[in-house]
């Protein structure tokens, strides 16, 4: 049945349709999503880059992605037009025809985007906020808040179905306690106003929880989707995922590093050196902000070889890179008779354009799983993230089996003859 279309201020409005409320929705990643949804959406673009548009998910009923309709809100003091030219022009690739033609829908998205908040988010953030973004209130009153405008963007535009995906900016390292671990204290601490034990992210993730959307954490941020919130979304039979996508050189990592175990290789040594423009160099480089980055990059190499090699990772920001970044890995490993032997790869690429394709797949499953009835952790999401929630598995060989195996019972519960062959 062909859905029926409107106009509204925003953006297109679907009915029966999904939503996603994008947090950070003027960033890099977030405005190339709203770019390309709009693309799919007039045929300007494929779907190169989304691994849902392959025959690995052929016949399953996920959302469309050209009819997806996307709000959210953002910190920052600077207007959407001035962000937008230099992240959507030449230095992304994404050609001047798709920009002019994408042009009134992208000033509609920009305009449908509300103001959001920075609480306890350190300094790096806090100095992008707009002054409402620092508004003192209560945690309870900022939860509200943050239900309130989502439930407003789903009825407004008559959406069945609104995923949130935090696509905003690092926030530095929460120490987890007990009341992250218990959601009967973390409820005492919102009640409590415990601000100093919870960060925007936090706030984020509570509020889409019990408003019932699914919710993804792309970022790095470990004070979205600690124990307690992963049981709070049990508990609301709402499903969730993060953390921190999984899109350059630590893709390469999880791919790479499986060799060396299959060929039962000793790496002694793994250096990574990284360089990276735009809002989320800018950021990372605060120290604090940066730690929370570095954690998740970091981790990989030692669950996937069983040991942990020296190993370091390095991130600085180059901000004429824009949204380009580039990765130098040196490796150093020894073979047969001690015989010591090495490899580097470098890894360039357009950070959001990336990103984005991955984020959309995402917001489809996400969906796709509510509808289902499924709840709580996403696991078979675990090949589009760093460090992957509840999963043990950190190979990208044996995350994307994860994705193919559900992918396949899908196919099977649809009644389809043969699933299609694994890409």
């Amino acid at each position: 049945m062909q859905r029926s279309k409107t106009w509204r201020e925003g953006g297109l409005t679907l009915k029966n349709s999904t939503g996603a409320y994008l947090i950070g929705a003027l960033g890099s990643i977030a405005t190339t999503v709203a770019a390309g949804t709009i693309a799919l959406g007039k045929g300007l673009t494929d779907t190169t880059g989304m691994i849902t548009s392959t025959p690995l998910f052929e016949g399953v009923d996920l959302a469309d992605t050209a009819q997806l309709v996307l709000g959210g809100c953002d910190i920052r003091k600077r207007t959407p037009s001035r962000t937008a030219p230099p992240l959507l022009g030449e230095a992304t690739g994404i050609s001047p025809r798709i920009l002019e033609a994408i042009k009134r829908e992208m000033a509609q998205y920009r305009a449908g985007v509300q103001t959001g908040i920075a609480s306890n988010c350190g300094e790096a953030i806090e100095s992008l906020c707009a002054g409402s973004s620092r508004r003192k209130t209560t945690l309870r009153n900022e939860i509200k808040t943050i239900r309130n405008r989502i439930r407003k963007f789903r009825e407004s535009r008559e959406l069945d179905t609104v995923v949130v995906v935090n696509l905003a900016s690092t926030e530095p390292p929460l120490e987890l306690e007990a009341c992250h671990h218990d959601l009967g204290m973390l409820e005492q601490i919102l009640d409590d106003n415990g601000s100093q034990k919870v960060r925007a992210s936090t706030l984020y993730a509570y509020a889409a929880i019990r408003e019932g959307c699914p919710y993804i954490n792309f970022t790095p941020s470990n004070a979205a989707l600690f124990p307690a919130m992963a049981e709070l979304a049990q508990s609301c039979q709402i499903p969730v995922m993060g953390d921190d996508g999984k899109t350059g050189e630590t893709l390469v990592k999880s791919a790479l590093a499986p060799m060396f175990t299959y060929r039962n290789l000793d790496v002694m040594s793994w250096m990574g050196f990284n360089i990276l423009g735009n809002m989320d160099g800018q950021v990372l480089d605060n120290p604090g902000n940066l730690e929370s980055k570095i954690r998740t990059k970091d981790r990989v190499l030692s669950k996937i070889l069983g040991y942990s090699p020296h190993s370091k990772v390095k991130i600085d920001y180059v901000p004429s890179l824009g949204d380009r970044k580039t990765a130098w890995d040196f490796i150093h490993f020894r073979g047969f008779l001690g015989a010591e032997m090495s490899m580097q790869f470098v890894w360039q690429g357009l950070d959001s354009l990336l990103a984005a394709p991955l984020v959309l797949d995402m917001i489809r499953l996400a969906e796709f799983s509510k509808r289902r009835g499924e709840a709580g952790l996403m696991p078979q999401l675990a090949s589009f993230f760093k460090a992957p929630i509840g999963v043990a598995t950190h190979g990208l060989p044996e995350q994307f089996r994860m994705l193919a195996d559900y992918a396949e019972k899908l196919q099977q519960a649809q009644g389809l003859v043969s699933p299609p062959r694994r890409p």
